[in-house]
């Protein structure tokens, strides 16, 4: 399913909204890209071992470190789940990277119960 896509049907709220909304009209980039799978942690370490490149991670950590991990990771994009959201300088520099991020009220259970009803799988399935 293309990230912009999963932001839509999870009515995720975009905070890189210049760059999702170039890749979903020009088909390129990671709004255009097909996200099959997903990893949620709030243990930077654990995202960096076993997070599944080009996926999304869901999260409630909204620090620096959780955009360069993601990054390094080669994830596509990231939701913070439970209504946080990053600083300015940290929505700023996933833009500069390239990764998309999304805000949810809801929780990081309840968004990825509802990543896995949208055909998303684990790094392991």
């Amino acid at each position: 399913m293309e990230l912009h896509e999963l932001a839509r049907l999870l009515d995720l709220s975009p905070l890189t909204p210049t760059l999702d909304q170039h890749d979903a009209e020009s088909g390129q980039g990671d709004g255009a890209v097909d996200i099959t799978r997903g990893y949620a942690s709030d243990l930077l370490s654990d995202v960096l071992a076993n997070a599944p490149a080009g996926g999304v991670l869901v999260t409630l950590q909204v620090h620096l470190n959780v955009i360069a991990v993601a990054s390094h990771a080669g994830l596509r994009a990231v939701i913070f789940s439970c209504g946080r959201a990053p600083e300015d300088d940290v929505i700023e520099k996933a833009a500069e990277e390239g990764l998309s991020l999304f805000m949810s009220s809801a929780d990081t259970f309840e968004i990825v119960g509802r990543l896995y009803e949208l055909g998303l799988r684990g790094s392991t399935a």
